[in-house]
């Protein structure tokens, strides 16, 4: 099994599946968890000279970096102008929903049927990470982050590491809105339950348990965002 350190270097790994240069990758990972995370909430303005200082990068690194959070949909970039982060689309967190699930329930059923055995010994460690920051509110955001990876994971053990990339850029509104949820210590232990039955399933090569485990884990009623939106009016487009 991967120590913790090395858990860590492949989250790196992670974080740049497309061979980007570091610095790119690094301001783009960052700035998206904090707009993820909602530390930046919808309809914050970012300033290139101010960003630049902060990561204490050149234009070149920053801009390919929010070029990227545009083409996500996290940011919009008014040429001469402003760049603001954007309000949250309910009609694209329906789509994303639809795309989440269809091609999740795909790789659960790839995996199954012939399962990666690094693959899951990664994904155990990654749930036993969870397990231990869990407890501690200031590490809700590290938490997150393995969520994310955990996910990647399963997509890396079919051979499609990139395919989970385009999918993480599709998920941003849907994303914010999981943000907002009360994230109580029932609600990050369901989570991390909903992991393991994932990681049995998979291990054990039952393909119809592995895809009612991650249909079920991956599920939101039609409503779910409704509750939100009246609660975070200002969020929403």
């Amino acid at each position: 099994m991967h120590s913790t350190m090395n858990v860590a270097f492949d989250m790196m790994r992670y974080e740049n599946p497309m061979g980007r240069p570091m610095a790119s990758s690094r301001i783009y990972d960052d700035l998206r968890q904090r707009i993820l995370s909602l530390e930046l909430p919808p309809g914050t303005p970012l300033t290139r000279a101010d960003l630049a200082r902060e990561y204490d990068v050149s234009q070149t690194p920053l801009r390919d970096a929010m070029q990227r959070l545009d083409q996500d949909g996290l940011i919009r970039i008014y040429p001469q102008s402003k760049t603001l982060v954007t309000r949250i689309d309910p009609s694209k967190i329906r789509e994303a929903l639809v795309l989440r699930q269809a091609l999740e329930t795909e790789v659960a059923i790839k995996f199954a049927e012939a399962p990666s055995a690094s693959a899951v010994a990664r994904l155990k460690e990654i749930i036993a990470m969870q397990r231990e920051v869990a407890p501690d509110t200031a590490q809700l955001r590290r938490f997150q982050e393995l969520d994310e990876y955990f996910h990647f994971i399963m997509f890396e053990g079919i051979g499609h590491p990139n395919l989970h990339a385009l999918l993480r850029a599709q998920t941003g509104d849907m994303d914010r809105v999981r943000r907002l949820q009360t994230h109580s210590d029932e609600r990050l232990a369901t989570i991390v339950d909903g992991h393991d039955r994932i990681v049995a399933t998979l291990e054990a090569g039952n393909v119809g348990r592995a895809i009612e485990e991650i249909r079920l884990h991956t599920h939101k009623p039609s409503d779910w965002v409704d509750e939100y939106r009246a609660k975070y009016e200002d969020y929403f487009v």
